[in-house]
């Protein structure tokens, strides 16, 4: 297996990608999906799949501790994918709102299990029983326009920050680039003073070159979590170039 050297002495963390196991629009696996990882030089992803309301590939008919098993299982195969070949593997979600939509890092599985609450947990709930893990949440990709997207919702007092970064918007992997849907949530969380993140939305293996670079690796969630409110990242990925040989 040959891995990418890194031009930098950062350490890559993908923030923001979907596994087939739990997103229904996602074509790769947990597993295939952190060997891609691994492969192309990361240090650690964080996966990210849509949540109960989003477009989820569980039953939403089954009871919600069946399908919170079913929800995590790309996570955890990419884990242990992850763990075989030193890749860290960190959990989070995207929770939907009809149209805006919300990275979660920080709380767990058990805590999932915990909280059946969360599923129908108002974007004002959402932000309360998240940070009282001690958990963050960052609004994804602020001005997509999508056909999924009925309108931009903007929430600056409910999120403790901004996917500034988004490179299915940039990557030069993509015929159909749109820049300015980066460059309207950069100036966004600069009018109103919110840290930034950076991923790359991934639903496949072909890989779009988003992600976080931080000087000294990360010691789990919310490691990451507290990177991003000090503003420790040195380098924001968007796609459009590649660090590695």
């Amino acid at each position: 297996m040959n891995r990418k050297e890194r031009i930098s002495e950062g350490y890559l963390y993908e923030t923001h990608l979907h596994t087939s196991e739990g997103s229904a629009c996602a074509r790769s696996t947990g597993a295939e999906m952190a060997r891609a990882y691994f492969e192309a030089g990361y240090t650690g992803i964080i996966v990210t799949n849509h949540f109960y309301y989003g477009n989820t590939a569980v039953d939403r008919q089954l009871p919600w501790e069946q399908w919170v098993e079913g929800y995590c299982l790309g996570y955890e195969q990419a884990k242990k994918e992850g763990d075989r070949l030193g890749l860290q593997v960190f959990f989070g979600w995207e929770a939907g709102y009809g149209g805006p939509e919300f990275l979660i890092y920080g709380p767990d599985k058990e805590w999932l299990l915990a909280h059946p609450e969360i599923k129908d947990a108002t974007v004002e709930e959402q932000y309360r029983l998240v940070h009282e893990t001690g958990g963050i949440v960052i609004q994804a990709h602020p001005y997509r326009e999508a056909s999924y997207i009925r309108e931009i919702k903007l929430y600056p007092g409910l999120v403790d920050g901004v996917e500034g970064y988004n490179a299915s918007h940039s990557s030069l992997a993509l015929a159909a680039r749109h820049p300015e849907f980066n460059d309207r949530a950069l100036a966004y969380a600069r009018e109103h003073a919110l840290p930034l993140t950076a991923g790359s939305d991934q639903h496949n293996v072909g890989m779009l070159w988003g992600g976080m670079e931080f000087p000294k690796k990360l010691k789990d969630i919310q490691d990451f979590g507290r990177a991003v409110l000090a503003g420790e990242a040195i380098r924001f990925w968007d796609g459009t170039k590649e660090y590695f040989r």
